[in-house]
C-alpha cells in the first residue's frame, strides 16, 4: 500500500485513471455516492490538481472533457487539509489550490415567505444556500473578502468575483447581540459579511 505522499509510479498512472474514471461511472448510477462513508485503503498520490479558478489539470495539462471533471467532481473527498477521490476500493491523492468548485450563478426566488438563493458550480451543481450549505467570508490574499458556499461534507466554491457583486447587491443591514451588520439572507438564514460600521468608513 502506498504511503501519505507517495506518488503512484509514472508507468501505473495512465491504467490508475482508467480504472478510477470506470470505478467513478459505476457508483454514479444515480446521484451523487455517499463518498463520506467510504474508507478504502490509500493507494498513492495522482498529479490532478484543481487550480484556483476551478480548472482539473492532469500532469500539467488542462482536462479537457467536461464529463470527465463532472465524474471525478462526484467522487471527491475531504479529510482534514488534504482532498482525495475515492471509490468503494482505493483512496487516490489530489491537489487542491482553494475551494474544489467556483460558483458561477446565481438564482434568487422567494419560497414560504422568505428569499431563497441559490448557486451553480462549475460541474452544473445546483446548491439551495440554506443552514446545511452556508456562507462564509474569508479575507482575500489581494484585500477585500472572498466569499466561499458550502457544497457539501467540506468542500466548499468560491463565489466567481461577478457573482459575488450580485451578491452584495442583495446585502442588508441588520442589529446582531448590538451591533449594525451588514450580510445576506437564504432561506430564513442571516450571513453576516462585515461590520456595517467598516464598510461606511470605507466608502
Amino acid at each position: 500500500m502506498a504511503k501519505q505522499g507517495q506518488p503512484i509510479a509514472a508507468g501505473d498512472v495512465g491504467q490508475r485513471l482508467d480504472a478510477l474514471a470506470s470505478a467513478a461511472q459505476r457508483v454514479n448510477t444515480s446521484g451523487l455516492p455517499p463518498v463520506e462513508r467510504w474508507n478504502p485503503p490509500f493507494c498513492g498520490d495522482l498529479d490532478i490538481r484543481i487550480a484556483s479558478d476551478g480548472t482539473w489539470f492532469y500532469l500539467g495539462s488542462p482536462i479537457g472533457r467536461p464529463e470527465l471533471v463532472r465524474l471525478f467532481s462526484s467522487v471527491l473527498k475531504r479529510e482534514g487539509e488534504r482532498y482525495f477521490l475515492v471509490t468503494p476500493v482505493e483512496k487516490i491523492g489530489i491537489v487542491v489550490d482553494d475551494a474544489p468548485f467556483i460558483a458561477v450563478e446565481m438564482r434568487a426566488r422567494e419560497q414560504g415567505g422568505a428569499r431563497l438563493l441559490s448557486f451553480r458550480t462549475n460541474v452544473g451543481e445546483w446548491i439551495d444556500c440554506d443552514a446545511a450549505h452556508g456562507l462564509r467570508f474569508e479575507d482575500a490574499p489581494r484585500g477585500g473578502l472572498a466569499p466561499y458556499l458550502h457544497v457539501r461534507a467540506g468542500l466548499w466554491a468560491k463565489l466567481s468575483r461577478p457573482l459575488y457583486y450580485e451578491l452584495v447587491d442583495l446585502g442588508e443591514i441588520r442589529q446582531i447581540g448590538g451591533e449594525e451588520i451588514f450580510g445576506v439572507a437564504s432561506n430564513g438564514v442571516f450571513f453576516a459579511i462585515a461590520d456595517a460600521a467598516q464598510l461606511k468608513g470605507s466608502a
